[in-house]
């Protein structure tokens, strides 16, 4: 594993080696790892070591509660302390994320788990608090995307915690002689993936975050600064934790459904009418004391000059906050009824009096195509067209929290999602993609969009992954993830074992699938219910745990978490068989490479 040399923290770093602190980290570990191997009576020289990568698929809570259960039952087998990497995408980074909060949380992991499972099995995040958290992503960064909603409304609701932390904090906790695994969290870069340019593959360490397979990184406390040809032109604060769940979990279902689920909790994260108006007079009040400009009001500065709009300087705006508010909700239920396939023209003739203006007369032709379902796709297109106009008629209202609501609208409207400044932006060299040289932002999503595994992270040439353990979670076909990860493999010449698997497994796969190849790591699949710890109930287990469903309760959490521990305790004579078997050639390959000299 070669590493990098030191670097600027504010350059651009391109080149495909480890980061050094990354580095410096595994070497630790790998010892670490040579001492447990002796602990299971397994003999190996250091050189032989094997460099073992856990991969947690996405699966919204499922996810979080099935790796924390397997990660339970790793550490008590003593598996745990062999694992080099754990990469996660989606709903396991929520439980990554959860995990490392604690210093050395692999030494004390049962306090660990009843620490996280009487949170999960708590209160919700308050409103007051969700909502101060809005304010301070709204005002505080420099792109407002719906990944700072998603951050707010959904993921709290599962997570049960605002976690303000950064990433490089937690990990500063971490003692640095490897007594934890080393964590990649993984996204996908949004224009990558549709386009099927460049590299989609986007990794975020708690030393760096870039493109895994192009080799080209930021230092993780600068991702989302402003760069400029390699070099940081300005510093934005480093994205905490809630942000980074968020980033990486944003996909529980299609686009439809997670639309549905938006529009909703927009709906109910603004039923506070009250607070909202006395907000708006807090504003008002703030912005009349102090001098105009685009710099006189706290926080405008990045929301653009235009935000000093007062509303009577625009004809066409509502009489009233009051009726500014009921506008908006009215929007809000309007595209809540297209969704749903509901008449939304009793919204849009309240909207249309409301404003009082041409908008009023463009939305009853809309209404009319929206809630046809045979045209669902002009639908969709006219409401999108609607919504745009109603927030421009109400331009005037840049107060807050009206300023916010109706940027998270078009958020909604243009599907914007965790867009953040472009380190690579006008770098010069044929090291990187042209495409990914030539935006100043980025949007980057859930990889489960593209793969709900974490391969690529851990398949980068520089890690040397002898032995892959995935553990899928995913909703539907229990191996899609390996035989998509066989196929991209095999286009980008990247070295993975063939996946072939027996006809009716799919309905009815066993606990443990593996696959192995000429100089390939091995591949160790693990589907999450399976005939051996559901029986005959598999059908069951999937109807119970959903990806699209609300928070799980304590039973339904203690149930999962015993369930997805028995594929680690039903194969741990498997599992310890085939490290020995990745050991024995590491140590032919390092006699073959002795002789050979």
């Amino acid at each position: 594993m070669s590493a990098s040399k030191p670097q600027e923290s504010g350059e651009v770093r391109i080149e495909p080696s480890l980061n050094k602190n990354e580095a410096e980290f595994i070497d630790g570990r790998r010892k670490s790892v040579l001492q447990s191997l002796k602990k299971l009576q397994i003999e190996c020289t250091q050189d032989e070591v094997p460099n073992i990568a856990l991969l947690g698929s996405g699966g919204g809570q499922r996810a979080m509660v099935a790796l924390l259960g397997s990660l339970v039952q790793l550490q008590k087998t003593g598996l745990l302390d062999c694992i080099l990497y754990l990469s996660g995408v989606s709903g396991s980074t929520w439980c990554m994320a959860s995990v490392y909060q604690e210093p050395d949380w692999s030494t004390k992991l049962e306090t660990v788990k009843d620490k996280i499972i009487q949170r999960l099995s708590g209160p919700e995040v308050s409103w007051t608090e969700a909502f101060d958290k809005l304010k301070h992503y709204y005002y505080g960064k420099d792109h407002f995307s719906l990944t700072d909603i998603w951050a707010v409304m959904v993921v709290t609701a599962f997570v049960k915690e605002i976690d303000e932390h950064t990433l490089t904090e937690q990990w500063s906790h971490q003692s640095k002689d490897g007594k934890v695994p080393f964590p990649i969290y993984t996204v996908i870069d949004k224009k990558c993936k549709h386009h099927n340019i460049g590299d989609p593959w986007f990794e975020i360490t708690p030393h760096e975050a870039g493109y895994s397979l192009t080799g080209a990184f930021v230092d993780a406390s600068n991702f989302g600064s402003k760069f400029h040809k390699g070099s940081k032109k300005y510093q934005q604060d480093e994205f905490d934790m809630l942000y980074l769940q968020a980033l990486c979990g944003s996909a529980l279902a299609d686009e439809v459904e997670i639309k549905k689920l938006l529009w909703q909790k927009i709906k109910d994260f603004f039923q506070q009418k009250e607070t909202i108006l006395e907000e708006t007079e807090k504003s008002k009040a703030r912005d009349r004391s102090v001098p105009s400009g685009p710099m006189g009001q706290a926080g405008v500065q990045s929301r653009g000059p235009e935000a000093l709009l007062h509303p009577e300087q625009d004809p066409n705006a509502p009489a009233t906050d009051e009726e500014c508010y009921q506008v908006l909700m009215n929007l809000v239920d309007m595209n809540l009824s297209v969704l749903t396939g509901n008449d939304p023209a009793a919204f849009d003739e309240s909207i249309g009096t409301s404003l009082n203006g041409p908008c009023g007369r463009r939305g009853v032709a809309c209404s009319r195509a929206a809630h046809k379902k045979a045209a669902h796709k002009k639908a969709d297109v006219n409401m999108k067209r609607y919504t745009k106009e109603v927030c421009n008629s109400l331009s005037g209202f840049h107060f807050w929290p009206y300023d916010a609501w109706m940027s998270i609208i078009n958020c909604v409207n243009q599907w914007s999602w965790g867009r953040n400044h472009n380190f690579l932006h006008n770098m010069k060299g044929k090291a990187v993609p042209s495409t990914l040289l030539e935006t100043k932002t980025r949007d980057y999503e859930d990889a489960g969009l593209l793969l709900n595994s974490p391969y690529f992270s851990v398949l980068r040439k520089e890690r040397d992954i002898d032995l892959i353990i995935s553990l899928d979670f995913s909703e539907g076909d229990p191996f899609m993830t390996v035989k998509e990860a066989a196929k991209m493999c095999k286009e980008l010449n990247i070295p993975f074992p063939e996946v072939n698997i027996p006809s009716g497994h799919s309905e009815k796969p066993i606990d443990f699938y593996l696959f192995k190849g000429k100089n390939t790591p091995t591949v160790i699949h693990i589907p999450l219910f399976n005939v051996v710890n559901c029986g005959g109930d598999i059908e069951t287990w999937r109807n119970n745990y959903k990806t699209f469903q609300g928070p799980y309760s304590a039973e339904k959490i203690t149930d999962l978490m015993k369930a997805a521990g028995k594929n680690i305790t039903n194969n741990k004579d498997s599992l310890l068989e085939q490290i020995c078997a990745v050991i024995g050639q590491k140590g032919s390959r390092h006699m073959n490479t002795y002789n050979t000299d």
